[in-house]
C-alpha cells in the first residue's frame, strides 16, 4: 500500500478522534459512531493507532471513553505509582503505571 494512503488515514484518523472528544458531552452516540469509524479505518489501512488515541478506548468493552465524562480517571495512592481508569459502561478498572 502507498504512503500516502497511509498520511491520508492516519490524518483521518486523527480528525475523527478530535470530533469525537469535542462532540462526547452534547452528543454521545455521534461520538461513539465517529471513534468507531477511525477505528476501521485504522483496521482497513493497518495503520496502528497512537498511543494517545489507544489510550481513549476501554480495554474490556472496546466502547470510546474520555476521562471526565464515560469514564474516572483516579491516582493510586500505593508505593508504585499508578493512574486508574474506570469505564462507565462496563465498570472495568484498568491502571497504568507512572515511571518514576
Amino acid at each position: 500500500m502507498k504512503q500516502s494512503t497511509k498520511i491520508i488515514a492516519l490524518e483521518r484518523i486523527q480528525i475523527l478522534i478530535k470530533n469525537a472528544i469535542s462532540n462526547s458531552r452534547t452528543f454521545p452516540k455521534l461520538a461513539q459512531r465517529q471513534a468507531d469509524l477511525a477505528k476501521k479505518i485504522s483496521t482497513r489501512y493497518r495503520i496502528a493507532m497512537p498511543y494517545e488515541i489507544k489510550m481513549n478506548f476501554c480495554k474490556k468493552c472496546k466502547n470510546f471513553i474520555v476521562p471526565g465524562v464515560n469514564s474516572r480517571i483516579r491516582i493510586g495512592r500505593t508505593s508504585l505509582k499508578s493512574i486508574r481508569v474506570t469505564c462507565r459502561f462496563c465498570g472495568h478498572i484498568y491502571r497504568k503505571v507512572i515511571a518514576q
